[in-house]
């Protein structure tokens, strides 16, 4: 049986900062918790959601629910209480950019478990693909290449050096210009097109 609470850091100036502080035991925590669902107590409840919960629910919202679920929430106690619980204490840092970590309190302190800066393997597909957007909004090669397969990863970074070697003498291949239009042909099997607009040249598509 594991107990899994989301330990929200609504204040942390560093990740120094957080692990260099004395962290309070999450099973106390839990043991609150089960005392006060034990007894119906929804401002208790109430008092130990995080500022984000409190938004989302008021109350006279925890009252009403926990008159409604006082049977559930005294089995809740009992499961959170019991001798083989086991509970996990996370949390989730997030930046001004957007970008979260993952943190896994073990040991008195908190352990990086994934970041969007970091390798880390997403638990679900729905994870993978918001790593995806988050790599791809911030324009970063590096996260786009941790987040694909390692064959994908592979063939597109052979492509990639395959494209620099064949333009590595750039006067030497032969240009075909129609215009204000390019095409050449790379050594290797690429083809870059380029286009001239206002007087400059820039790539226009490869492959």
């Amino acid at each position: 049986m594991r107990v899994a609470l989301l330990v929200c850091l609504l204040l942390v100036p560093s990740l120094v900062g957080c692990t260099g502080r004395a962290v309070p035991d999450p099973r106390s925590a839990a043991d609150d918790y089960a005392a006060a669902a034990a007894r119906g107590d929804a401002d208790a409840i109430y008092e130990m959601m995080t500022t984000s919960a409190q938004k989302s629910r008021s109350r006279d919202d925890v009252r009403r629910l926990v008159k409604e679920q006082r049977e559930e929430l005294t089995d809740q106690a009992k499961l959170v209480t019991a001798r083989d619980a086991r509970v996990e204490a996370t949390a989730r840092l997030r930046y001004e950019d957007g970008e979260e970590a993952q943190l896994e309190l073990r040991e008195g302190r908190f352990w990086i478990t994934s970041s969007g800066a970091l390798p880390g393997g997403s638990r679900t597909p729905e994870q993978a693909l918001d790593q995806l957007r988050r790599v791809l909004a911030r324009r970063s090669y590096a996260g786009l290449m941790r987040v694909l397969t390692p064959a994908t990863r592979a063939a597109i970074e052979q492509d990639l050096r395959s494209l620099v070697s064949g333009l590595e003498r750039p006067e030497t291949l032969h240009l075909q210009v129609t215009g204000d239009a390019a095409v050449v042909t790379v050594p290797g099997g690429h083809t870059v097109k380029l286009k001239r607009d206002g007087g400059v040249w820039r790539v226009d598509d490869f492959d």
